[in-house]
């Protein structure tokens, strides 16, 4: 089991497949100098620019299932939805009156001689992102490697994720999913352990087939298994947060506006378990500057602010080292406490982040404590999610910080009025 498990290593986004990191840098320099790119459509309907997710996979491979938990549609809208657009794939856009994305699905794999030449030339129109559908059961994978290989012999910086699906045809009679998600990078090991090992072998078979690919972009893995509710195997969007992560992960910055925009994509699935773990720590830190020293009340703030950053950082995956405390430290800046609380009228300010046992100023209240505490979380939020996509976008830090803190002195003014310290639970 530990071989196939270190096989299985890195299973998601930034970290899985050769050259993870070569995502959305480089994409976005591709798309903005032309690079790779065929003729503008001629076409003046401005539907046509809608971004492209090209679907690669075999009859049956989980392509509609994908198309299904993005677009929140039935099988029946979906197939309704299907336009012929070459000799052996069709388009489906969503929405259909006005698209903000298309998918390309080729048929042909596996049941003709597939030539991705007419496919490619629709691709090379708009922002792509090539998904791969291949049952984890399924050692056949030829045609699919085939039409990949092609288009990465062309076009060798375009990114993969490959979505290994029907991952329940190798449970035991009756079993279900593994719960939590067994394929994150900082999974337990007893969680890991618990995956079957016909899977694992089958999954790290189908890596090591796809890894011979030539190029150089990413090349992402996410087992997933999406079904329908009344199939009787909950959760029915198995893996679908790890899947929208990686394709977060490789999207040019425009596709990721468009595919933001789908119903059932959370551009940052982490955020609803990060929300939690943000107030638990931002009412922990008012709590303890309600004891009666100040200096007491700062040193424990400031602990759980390490704490809370902590904690964080492994939901995502990412060390704070000295790098990473300089780049939130830097975002975030040390005049935005005293330029935000002076907006919403406090005159005395509390911690801005325990950078190197540094300060921002004594605590002055349980409510300024409760506020720096949330935002310098949203903060971080921000970074580590950007972190893990390849990105660094101070300003958005900075923004995320400051909307954070208005929230927060919103908040604490709230409890006050209704006769709550700041660090009551809600």
């Amino acid at each position: 089991m530990a071989r196939w498990a270190a096989a299985l290593k890195g299973a998601l986004p930034g970290r899985s497949g050769k050259h993870a990191s070569r995502s959305r840098a480089e994409a976005d320099d591709r798309h903005a100098s032309g690079r790779g790119d065929g003729p503008e459509p001629a076409d003046g309907d401005p539907d046509v620019y809608a971004p492209v997710v090209w679907l690669l996979g075999k009859v049956q491979s989980g392509k509609t299932s994908i198309i299904r938990a993005i677009t929140e549609q039935s099988d029946a809208e979906i197939g309704d939805g299907f336009r012929p657009c070459t000799r052996t794939s069709r388009l489906y856009a969503f929405p259909d009156d006005r698209p903000a994305l298309r998918f390309l699905d080729t048929r042909g794999l596996g049941e003709t001689d597939y030539d991705p030449a007419e496919d490619l030339a629709l691709a090379e129109r708009a922002a792509h992102v090539i998904l791969a559908t291949v049952r984890a059961m399924d050692a056949d994978q030829s045609a699919v490697l085939e039409a990949l290989r092609q288009v990465r012999t062309r076009h060798p910086d375009w990114p993969v994720v490959v979505a290994q699906t029907s991952l329940h045809e190798a449970y035991a009679p009756g079993a279900g999913h593994i719960l939590p998600y067994p394929f994150e990078p900082n999974a337990p090991p007893d969680v890991i352990a618990r995956i079957p090992v016909d899977l694992m072998r089958a999954l790290a078979h189908q890596r090591l087939l796809f890894d011979k690919l030539p190029g150089r972009g990413a090349l992402l893995f996410v087992p997933v298994d999406l079904t329908k509710p009344d199939d009787g195997l909950p959760p029915a969007d198995y893996g679908l947060d790890a899947l929208t992560e990686a394709l977060a992960t490789v999207a040019p910055a425009g596709m990721l506006a468009a595919l933001g925009s789908m119903p059932g994509f959370r551009v940052d699935p982490k955020a609803r378990s990060a929300n939690p773990i943000v107030m638990k720590h931002a009412m922990a830190a008012a709590g303890s500057d309600l004891v009666p020293v100040p200096v007491a009340g700062a040193i424990a703030a400031s602990t759980v602010q390490a704490r809370m950053l902590r904690e964080l950082g492994r939901l995502y995956g990412i060390a704070w080292d000295r790098r990473a405390y300089a780049e939130l430290a830097a975002a975030i800046g040390a005049g935005t406490v005293a330029k935000v609380a002076a907006g919403v009228g406090l005159r005395q300010i509390a911690k801005l982040l325990p950078v190197y046992g540094q300060t921002a100023g004594t605590a002055a209240s349980a409510a300024a404590s409760f506020a720096v505490t949330y935002a310098l979380g949203k903060a971080a939020v921000y970074y580590l999610h950007g972190r893990r996509l390849g990105m660094s976008d101070r300003s958005g830090i900075a923004e995320a910080y400051q909307q954070a803190l208005r929230d927060a002195f919103r908040m604490a003014r709230e409890r006050k009025a209704a006769g709550e310290p700041p660090g009551a639970k809600p």
